[in-house]
Parts: C-alpha cells; structure tokens; sequence
C-alpha cells in the first residue's frame, strides 16, 4: 500500500475533526471565540486602569492579538499531540495505524484550526480598526511556525511522559499557567527590569511572541529574537519524544 499512510492519516483528521467539533460549522466558534474574548478582555481591563497605550502602537485589540494567538496555538497544539496515545488508543490496535500517525493527525487538525482562527481574528480586526501598523507577513508566518514546531517537539515529549507519570500533564498544567505572563503577551520583555530580562530571554515563547509582532510594528526589532534557538529546543524535544515512545508506544497503550 504505497499511500497507505497519508490515507491513515487523512482518515484520522475526519475523525478528530467530527468528534472534536462535531459535524457542524458551528463547532469551531468556540475555538474562536477563545482568543476573541481574552483580547477583549485584556484591552478593557487596561483601558480601564487608565492605560492609554499598549506596549506597542496606539490599539490595545491588536497588540495583545499578535500575543495571545500564538500563544494559544501553542498551548492548544500541544496539549493536542500530548494526548494524541490516549485519544487514539484504540485505533492503534489495527496495523496499519501507526503512533506517527496518530500524532500527525492530531497536530495537523490542531495547526489548520489556528491558523484560521489566528488568521479570522487578525483580519478581523485590522478590517473593523485603524491599527497604525504595517503588515510584513513573512515574519508572522515565521512566528508561527516557530509556534507550531515548539509544541510539536514538546509535545510528543509529553506524550511520552504522560504516560510515564499519569500526574505529568497536571504538572505541566500548573507549568504553563504563568506563561501567559512571562512570555511577553502581555507586556514587552523590554519593559521588565533588565535582571528578569535576563532569565526571561531562554522562554522560547519570548521569542515566538516577538516574532510575530515584528510582522506588525515597523521598526520593533528586538534583538534577543533567535528562531534558531526555538527550532532547536524543538529538534531537541521532537527527535528525543520520538525515540522514546516508539521504544516504548507497546507498553504504554497495554498500561
């Protein structure tokens, strides 16, 4: 079967797809009413307090977009591949369905989801608002492809590791809740004391966050940036993950 595997995959995808959101268009609202609500949240909680300008630029909306999303994509990717052996425990009993391709299926219906929401969300507002940035795509697509492949390597990590110890994805949990604060969604890295600057600067999501707003604000070009630096952490975390739950993928599924 030269085509078997894109085939299994394919297959996999149309089934996450209809149980994750059902079978009809309404059940992806919710992914993006997600972002939609926090960046509303965010610019009223600031406007509130007296706030006259975001970190960058004069639109609150925007600003905390270009944070908020590829935040979310990583958080929602890679809680999707970490819990790809589970969700597909049961299919990876026939032969033809391999743990690749449980996990390809799960971050590939994760990405495309993102990307539109990412994609819906941004384009929504800069239609509806006069944002004063300037678009430069090619640094947003960087951005989120560093996004995609952080949780694709740390994913499949966890995946491993969740089922080592089943309380690891509650420890991961409470890891990735202050990342919302630490990351630079909120406030720029450069406007922390410099002491924090120095720690800070080895989150990747730093880097990703940073990224992607270059792509919106001319003349923003911090030069901590290195998408080196994620692409490594997620070659590191992806090859390791690999090999450890395709010498391991047998006993974990009959645990």
């Amino acid at each position: 079967m030269r085509f078997a595997t894109p085939r299994v995959i394919t297959a996999l995808m149309l089934r996450e797809m209809t149980t994750t959101y059902g079978r009809k268009p309404g059940g992806y609202i919710w992914s993006i009413l997600e972002p939609v609500a926090g960046i509303a949240l965010m610019s009223w909680i600031f406007t509130a307090a007296g706030a006259r300008h975001p970190g960058l630029g004069t639109n609150f909306p925007i600003f905390y977009a270009t944070g908020l999303l590829p935040l979310f994509a990583y958080l929602h990717l890679n809680s999707r591949v970490m819990l790809a052996l589970s969700y597909s425990r049961q299919l990876l009993a026939y032969p033809r369905v391999t743990v690749t391709d449980a996990l390809a299926a799960r971050f590939l219906v994760g990405l495309i989801t993102e990307l539109l929401v990412a994609y819906i969300v941004l384009a929504g507002i800069l239609m509806l608002m006069d944002t004063g940035t300037h678009l430069i795509l090619h640094h947003v697509v960087l951005g989120f492809a560093m996004a995609a492949a952080l949780a694709a390597g740390t994913g499949v990590l966890n995946c491993f590791l969740n089922h080592v110890f089943p309380v690891w994805g509650s420890v991961w949990g409470l890891f990735m809740r202050p990342m919302i604060f630490v990351s630079g969604a909120l406030i720029l890295l450069d406007a922390l004391p410099q002491e924090w600057q120095r720690w800070l600067v080895w989150n990747p999501l730093v880097h990703i966050i940073a990224e992607v707003r270059k792509g919106f604000y001319h003349g923003y070009t911090p030069a901590y940036v290195s998408p080196a630096f994620v692409f490594g952490i997620a070659l590191v975390c992806g090859v390791v993950g690999l090999l450890l739950v395709w010498r391991t993928h047998r006993d974990l599924l009959e645990n």
